[in-house]
Parts: structure tokens; C-alpha cells; sequence
């Protein structure tokens, strides 16, 4: 798990916290008993995007808030409590699946200080809610409550306040329990196939498919087993 810890500045992304993002990242992607990653903030609050007082973050390889140009191999969840702005709303949308509180608020707010969105928001947002959705909320920078977030897809899960971390869990349990080398194949096909026509998607499909059919093989033959029974 990693945690966004800045309370005092409502886990504003600093340098420093954007060079935490990052190693922290590769720790736990590196990690070989670890499957499945949870980001998320301390304090209540997931996390209110640059830190505008410090204004010190730059335009590196990876993003500019640490790890929004970077891919990891694991399935990664976003667990939000309280404000998911900004650049943490980007971040959020770097995850593949957001676990929300019910009083989570969701938006661009950086709109509102000509701030733009450098860390995926224009890509990714439009890709899981649609480009007249993401466009609205691009444009306006006006907040969304929860409800509104799981109703567009912006959020797959809610939970009720203070227990978003915890439900995040327990989805990061009920993904793990999985074989992960399929988990892991399935997953990279989905992204590599986004935006491409059907049948490239199908290829990818089919090349990554082939890879993990030794996994399939034994599972095969442990359902045979259970049915034996």
C-alpha cells in the first residue's frame, strides 16, 4: 500500500512526495510478494493534486506528480476519502479500479488557477467516462459527489465514509486470491488493445492468451480434480 501523507497541505504532491510516489512504486511492483497495489491519503483526504504553494514539481520522464507516464505490471486500486482533485484525480485515474467514500468529492479544480492537466487527465479521463463527460468536467472544473462518480463510471466502488481503504482491501484480497499470471496477462491486453482496431485487439488478445496457457493447463486439471471428488 502506498500512502500519500501529507495532511497539513490536504496530501498536496511536492517534489519530494512525487520522488516518494515513484520509488515507492517500483518498490512494490518489484516486490514479488506483493499482487495487487492500493494508493491512497492520510488524514481523510486522498489528495488535493500539485502543491501550488511550493510550485517545485517538474516535468520529468515518469509525470510530473512522480508515476502518471510510468505502467507497473500489478493490478493497482485508488482508495478515496474526502477530496480527490486536481492532480489526485489524475492519479486516481492512473489506477485501474477507484474505491470511493460516499462524501468523496471528485474534480478538475486546477481550472480554477489556469492550471493545466499534465499528469493524464485529458487522456485518461475521457477513456473511462467518455469524451462529452470528461470534456464537462475538464471544462467546468465543477465538483462531483460520489454518487455522480459511480453513476458516470468514474468510481467502480463505494464505501461507506472512513471505510474506503478498507474496502479496498478486501477487493485487493479477493484479486490476489487469483492466479496472477493471468490476472497480470488479462489485464496487459485490455490496455494494450485500448484505442486500436478489433482485430490488432484480438491479436494482443491471442499473444498474451498464449503465454499463460501453461497456468490455464494447471487449472484445468485442478478443476478435473475437484470434480472427481
Amino acid at each position: 500500500m502506498v500512502v500519500i501523507d501529507r495532511p497539513e497541505r490536504r496530501n498536496a504532491i511536492d517534489r519530494a512526495t512525487a520522488d516518494g510516489l515513484l520509488e515507492a512504486w517500483r518498490r512494490l511492483d518489484a516486490d514479488p510478494d506483493l499482487q495487487v497495489g492500493i494508493l491512497t491519503g492520510a488524514g481523510g483526504t486522498f489528495c488535493s493534486g500539485a502543491d501550488l504553494v511550493a510550485f517545485d514539481l517538474v516535468d520529468r520522464p515518469e509525470g510530473w506528480l512522480g508515476i502518471s507516464r510510468i505502467s507497473v505490471s500489478k493490478p493497482t486500486i485508488a482508495a478515496v476519502e474526502g477530496h480527490c482533485v486536481a492532480g489526485g484525480l489524475e492519479l486516481a485515474l492512473w489506477c485501474d479500479l477507484r474505491v470511493a467514500a460516499e462524501d468523496a468529492v471528485f474534480g478538475c479544480f486546477e481550472r480554477r488557477w489556469g492550471v493545466p492537466l499534465v499528469d493524464g487527465g485529458t487522456q485518461r479521463l475521457p477513456r473511462l467516462v467518455g469524451l462529452g463527460r470528461a470534456l464537462d468536467l475538464i471544462l467546468t472544473g465543477r465538483p462531483v459527489d460520489a454518487d455522480e462518480a459511480l453513476r458516470i463510471g468514474l468510481v467502480e466502488y463505494l464505501a461507506a465514509p472512513g471505510t474506503a481503504l478498507e474496502r479496498a482491501l478486501e477487493l485487493a484480497t479477493a484479486i490476489a486470491e487469483h492466479p496472477q499470471p493471468t490476472v497480470r496477462s488479462d489485464r496487459e491486453a485490455v490496455y494494450a488493445g485500448i484505442g486500436r482496431p478489433l482485430g490488432e485487439g484480438l491479436e494482443i488478445e491471442r499473444v498474451l492468451g498464449r503465454r499463460v496457457l501453461s497456468v490455464a493447463a494447471r487449472g484445468a486439471e485442478a478443476y478435473r480434480r475437484t470434480r472427481r471428488r
